[in-house]
């Protein structure tokens, strides 16, 4: 009997730790978005920095791998952008591309046009494809600043930074 206490205890503790190293920082996460989603943009040059080793004469970076992470960075960056602006995630099911294009569609078609070109170049390009291009790479970051960039305008004023 004092066995089962004893772990009972022990998953207790285990919860309460993991509670710590996850549920707290998903709450900084919302405290400024836009700020947040400007760290994953840098999470990602700084993967590519460190990792991918860039051929001088094709433009291509060397290893998949880290262009897919940095396509992954950058996509979920826009993502909490979007989020923060849009409101698009609920407790019912996970959104997916065509509920963030819905909610763009009815505010801004530049957005828009962004997101659809952002998804082809940051999800499908780098994220799935691994597409080593320095080109593509170089316009994923660009596509991911600027929608950055509109949705820290759009924000409500006290939530901007």
């Amino acid at each position: 009997m004092i066995k089962n206490y004893k772990k009972i205890a022990a998953q207790a503790v285990f919860f309460l730790y993991l509670c710590a190293r996850i549920i707290v920082p998903l709450q900084l996460e919302k405290e400024n978005p836009i700020e947040e989603a400007q760290r994953y943009v840098d999470n990602a040059k700084q993967t590519l920095k460190d990792n991918g080793e860039l051929d001088i004469a094709t433009r291509l970076y060397g290893d998949r791998k880290y262009v897919r992470s940095a396509g992954h960075f950058l996509w979920n960056a826009v993502l909490i952008a979007l989020d923060a602006v849009f409101h698009v995630k609920t407790s019912h099911r996970r959104p997916d591309i065509k509920d963030y294009k819905d909610a763009v569609s009815t505010r801004d078609r530049k957005l828009l046009a962004l997101v659809n070109n952002g998804y082809d170049t940051m999800h499908i390009a780098m994220s799935y494809d691994g597409n080593q291009s320095k080109a593509v790479c170089d316009e994923g970051f660009r596509l991911a600043n600027e929608i950055i960039k509109i949705c820290s305008k759009m924000m409500p004023k006290q939530q901007n930074p």
